[in-house]
């Protein structure tokens, strides 16, 4: 769908990893596919570059290689190229955002600012551009971290919110992008089928896994401030996990959908600081092989302190106090040089109550739906079949849900259907303030027991699947992790 009216996006933090490999390659494939206003416009906003010819050059090395899996078209990219203008900024001094007003002057259509920088810059950003006059008919994008903690959570909001209006206020999280996580909701609320089953008399529990084969890279310094719990259970897994479990909305509308997520985190189980280490395990990766490769342990990264108490790893149990979910345990991992990159959702099915056929219909996960996020995005309906020849033996098999094979068009990334929903004002997909309060309301209690305890994270090797611990959490409750059952 293109966007009629124009638009003005820029870009803080221009030159910047994230702007590199992600937000400039979405654009590119928006207007790659004629999903851009021809009116719209790019103003990257960075202070490396001298000038525009400088800033293309920096696209031209760094972009190219993060767009069209398909191969580049030159002459598309050359047109998108045109879309681009540059102002050269130092986001410390907030008389130079004078240039950036002067340069946005006579742009017709919504501004969108784009905060692709630490969150220590959003609110000096956001008032640099309210000194200007630019706050007003504007939308303001924040990545991922907001803030430390509850506290500089709802500091950092406070202040962006006394600049601009909630409603113009974009938090992303790019895992509502993703196309599965659509197909979820589509699932659930368009089909007889499956709603019925989504509850307790049915469900035996549901696994939540963002895994990642990479270590801290050249994060670790950041990284090793805000760990694993900050970095993904605060938001990605939470917000899964709210998708997974809310009530069906009176309609896709922002508010709608985003008050039932709501309703689902405020029916979290609280933690009771007594069972944090029964319900909770970190760890923190030592050396091993992934893929043949030797990787060095966490406490031997750049940036990192050699004695660090901070996890890569988190695996949580969670419980919802609500008549649809009470009494199914929620399990949620995330870690980093693990064995494998994925992203997934697992629904395992309750067997049923007495079988005539044998000891496989009764097994746990006898029949399952998985959600794949990562790396090869599908969803899979796992059942039992009668194997042929004689006698009447079962053996699992599945259901693929091939979108990529039934509709043609080519599935969108999750930040391109992001950054066009901020560009048409669509709010469903992004994180609403009393949302985000509520997860980190749940994670405190955890974070400062954690800070408080001389227990060090449990070692796991990179390569594996995390520490034990993980696995005998699960293992009190009669299941196990999907890969553990292969």
């Amino acid at each position: 769908m293109q966007i009629d009216s124009g638009f003005t996006f820029v870009l803080f933090g221009g030159t910047g990893d994230l702007s590199m490999r992600k937000i400039l390659p979405a654009l590119y494939e928006a207007h790659r596919a004629g999903m851009l206003s021809e009116h719209g416009k790019i103003v990257a906003v960075a202070r490396h570059a001298a000038d525009r010819d400088g800033y293309i050059e920096w696209v031209n090395s760094n972009v190219k290689t993060y767009v069209s899996k398909g191969g580049l078209d030159e002459s598309v990219w050359q047109r998108f190229l045109e879309r681009i203008a540059y102002v050269k900024l130092d986001l410390g001094k907030p008389e130079d955002f004078a240039l950036l007003r002067d340069a946005l002057d006579g742009h017709a259509g919504t501004r969108v600012f784009y905060l692709a920088t630490g969150p220590s810059l959003f609110v000096p950003i956001c008032r640099a551009l309210a000194s200007v006059g630019l706050n007003e008919n504007a939308r303001i994008v924040l990545e991922k971290p907001l803030g430390y903690d509850l506290r500089s959570s709802n500091a950092i909001n406070d202040a962006v919110g006394e600049i601009f209006a909630e409603e113009q206020i974009y938090r992303i999280d790019h895992y509502l992008g993703k196309e599965p996580v659509q197909n979820l909701l589509a699932l659930r609320f368009g089909n007889a089928l499956f709603e019925p089953l989504w509850r307790r008399e049915w469900v035996e529990s549901i696994q939540i896994t963002i895994a990642e084969e990479l270590g801290v890279e050249a994060r670790g310094d950041f990284y090793d401030n805000t760990g694993a719990l900050r970095d993904m259970v605060q938001n990605h897994l939470l917000q899964l996990l709210s998708i997974v479990a809310m009530e069906p909305p009176h309609s896709m509308d922002s508010d709608s959908v985003r008050d039932e997520k709501l309703r689902v985190l405020r029916a979290l189980k609280p933690i009771d600081t007594r069972d944090i280490s029964k319900i909770a395990v970190r760890g923190q990766y030592h050396s091993g092989v992934i893929k043949g490769t030797s990787v060095p342990a966490y406490a031997t990264e750049h940036g990192v302190k050699p004695q660090s108490a901070t996890e890569t790893f988190v695996a949580l149990k969670v419980e919802i106090e609500n008549w649809r979910w009470a009494g199914v345990p929620f399990f949620l991992r995330t870690g980093k040089r693990l064995a494998e990159r994925v992203a997934e959702i697992v629904v395992n099915f309750r067997p049923v109550p007495h079988s005539a056929l044998g000891a496989p219909a009764l097994r746990p996960g006898a029949n399952r739906l998985v959600i794949r996020l990562q790396p090869n995005e599908s969803i899979r309906l796992y059942c039992l079949a009668k194997q042929p020849g004689e006698g009447m033996n079962l053996s699992s098999v599945h259901l693929d849900l091939a979108f990529d094979q039934f509709f043609k068009e080519g599935q969108m990334e999750a930040y391109q259907r992001l950054l066009l929903d901020v560009i048409n004002g669509r709010l469903a997909l992004f994180v609403r303030r009393d949302e985000q309060e509520a997860a980190w309301r749940w994670v405190e209690p955890i974070l400062n027991e954690w800070a408080a305890s001389n227990k060090p994270p449990k070692p796991y090797a990179a390569g594996t699947w995390g520490p034990a611990a993980a696995s005998a959490m699960l293992a009190q409750h009669g299941t196990c992790w999907l890969e553990e059952e292969n």
